[in-house]
């Protein structure tokens, strides 16, 4: 199966899909948000979006206390979305994930943050 460049997605998704959340500020003024699990940013935009990037990254709480989970997504499996996930947890209890995280984030996903 072949994969659909991110550019042509965006630009078919970026102005109407199910997570997007439109605001009105004062005046005039439009804020647009999204609600992708793996836009960290929240924000409506191609270098933020989860949907059309091939290299993704989700921070999520972990079940009962234990720590964070950390889910990048592969490239190399696009087409099939539950394997594409590779979820690792950080506990609570191990005192180097703070500086572990931004180092795993870097090689991951870079020039995301």
């Amino acid at each position: 199966m072949a994969t659909v460049p991110g550019q042509l997605v965006w630009e078919i998704v970026k102005r109407n899909n199910c997570f997007l959340v439109k605001q009105f500020g004062r005046g005039n003024a439009k804020v647009q948000f999204s609600k992708e699990s793996n836009n960290l940013c929240n924000l409506n935009s191609y270098k933020h979006s989860g949907l059309a990037n091939k290299k993704t990254v989700t921070i999520q709480p972990a079940d009962k206390d234990q720590g964070v989970v950390l889910g990048t997504t592969k490239t190399k499996k696009q087409n099939k979305p539950k394997l594409s996930v590779n979820k690792s947890v950080l506990k609570k209890e191990f005192p180097g994930w703070p500086k572990l995280l931004p180092t795993r984030l870097w090689t991951t996903t870079t020039g995301l943050i």
